[in-house]
């Protein structure tokens, strides 16, 4: 009996033993979650901060201002780049990137064993890269990304089976991969390394298994599939039920907004444009600027004018003033009324920044234009151009099909004729029209700082890419890219890596 009971006190003195390290594994449970908890008002936060509708998300974060997270930085920082981004208020820069300094410095205090102390300071890097790279300020924004690809990468050898930490590590991946061979070694150098499939993958992984951050990794893709990869009619379609099924997502929405455009379905985005939206989004003047985009692709210049000056008038910010003022010009110049259109010409060269390309484009134009003022052949070509650019195929066609080369004087009105014309045809499915013409484009830009030669190049690569022919789409990508100096090469450039990196080259 004693010796029972003798065997037995070392085995209840374990059992206390044990139950006080769990006890204190409790405590630091709870206290990990405290530092990282994800709370239900959070959520909703991130929900309304992710719609644009920023002051709700905000009003949400203040309910729980007495608990402190990372996740509530997190969010500040979230709805803090996306305001700026919209308004490019310069008065309230300093202050984001004093506020941002903060948020990693406190997220960084945190509790060290979680993924998420990582993966916050990443995201709080990315929006602070985002915002400095929107003000002009490449190399700082750079700093920001290249820390925050070491973070991620860093936490994904910590964590490997950490899901969300996949959703901007994926993004950043792709973004690397498709960096232009001749800045490959810069990369490397800094450690940096992408593929494309990689991060398609992970960005794959967290819409189907994180419920959090699935709808943002899925605007990620498409918005990838638009702006860096080639997006096809199939992941168009997704893209249109994935917004229609967030009707009252404006961020969404936007992206929508700009890809339709981009590929040639104006009309598409008319209609989205068109949506009566209740109060309490962030304003965004940009909305009525590309309406009038889509105005003028139509010629409906007039109507397109009063969104152009709205947004000029509204917008605190410095980027597109360049082109909303050069197509300004347009709409009085392409409805010849030139005396109207010229001071819009000159306010080019005056006012607003060269940080996006519309308005470094929008610059160069000016410059040419004014050193040689162009015959009358040149408003064919732009009416061709823009009506193009919006799918309006049959009208574009009208304009050019019973021109020539030989009708056009200088060789830059001759390069554009031959890509606006192939564009034209590749757009209505008819490549063996197309790629004659493009490669005739290709020959008369040779040595010229155009950028229809690198377009036609890119186009051409597309067009071979899809016929399944990759040494041929090797040849015209790695021809886009050989342009120089051209006022589109960093997004041909990037365009042409992509595609030679998804095929393995």
């Amino acid at each position: 009996m004693s010796e029972n009971i003798l065997l037995q006190k070392p085995i209840r003195f374990g059992r206390i033993i044990l139950n006080f390290i769990l006890f204190f594994i409790l405590i630091s449970y709870n206290s990990f979650s405290a530092d990282f908890e994800l709370t239900p008002q959070m959520q909703k936060a991130y929900s309304e901060i992710l719609k644009m509708r920023i002051y709700s998300g905000r009003n949400l974060l203040l309910a729980d201002k007495n608990q402190p997270n990372g996740f509530r930085a997190y969010l500040e920082s979230y709805a803090d780049m996306i305001e700026l981004l919209a308004s490019e208020n310069p008065n309230d820069y300093d202050e984001f990137i004093d506020q941002q300094s903060d948020r990693l410095s406190f997220i960084s205090s945190l509790d060290k064993s979680s993924p998420y102390n990582k993966l916050l300071q990443a995201e709080v890097r990315l929006h602070s890269a985002f915002v400095k790279l929107k003000f002009g300020h490449e190399i700082k924004g750079a700093g920001d990304i290249i820390k925050a690809y070491k973070l991620l990468e860093a936490n994904a050898k910590q964590f490997p089976n950490f899901i969300s930490n996949q959703k901007s590590l994926g993004l950043l991946h792709i973004l690397i991969g498709s960096t232009p061979e001749n800045y490959l070694w810069v990369a490397h150098i800094l450690g940096l390394r992408g593929n494309i499939n990689q991060g398609l993958t992970e960005l794959q992984n967290v819409i189907q298994k994180d419920p959090f951050f699935r709808d943002e990794a899925q605007m990620i893709d498409y918005v990838v599939h638009s702006y860096i990869l080639k997006i096809n009619e199939k992941q168009l379609a997704g893209f249109k039920n994935f917004i229609e099924s967030h009707p009252d997502n404006l961020l969404f929405q936007f992206f929508g907004i700009t890809t339709y455009i981009k590929e040639g379905k104006s009309e598409e985005a008319l209609d989205l444009l068109e949506l009566k939206r209740k109060p309490g989004y962030v304003p965004l003047p940009v909305l009525e600027y590309l309406k009038s985009d889509i105005l003028l692709q139509k010629g409906q210049y007039h109507q397109a004018v009063t969104g152009y000056l709205y947004y000029i008038n509204n917008h605190k910010g410095l980027n597109f003033i360049k082109d909303a003022n050069y197509k300004l010009f347009l709409c009085y110049w392409l409805n010849n009324e030139d005396t109207k259109a010229m001071p819009y010409l000159q306010k080019v060269e005056e006012v607003g920044e060269t940080i996006v390309e519309s308005d470094k484009s929008a610059l160069k134009y000016s410059k040419n234009y004014l050193a040689k003022k162009p015959g009358p052949q040149s408003k064919i070509l732009m009416k061709a151009r823009l009506a193009c650019d919006g799918g309006y195929y049959d009208q574009a066609l009208s304009f050019l099909g019973n021109l020539t080369e030989a009708q056009f004087e200088s060789l830059s009105d001759k390069a554009e004729f031959n890509y606006r014309k192939g564009r034209i045809y590749q757009r209505m499915d008819d490549s063996l029209k197309a790629v004659p013409l493009f490669e005739r484009a290709i020959n008369l830009s040779s040595g010229q700082n155009w950028s229809f030669g690198a377009n036609a190049a890119l186009q051409t690569g597309y067009i071979f890419q899809q016929k399944g022919d990759r040494m041929k789409a090797k040849y015209f990508f790695e021809k886009a890219i050989s342009f120089k100096k051209h006022e589109y090469k960093n997004s041909v450039d990037n365009k042409a890596k992509a595609a030679l990196n998804e095929m393995g080259f």
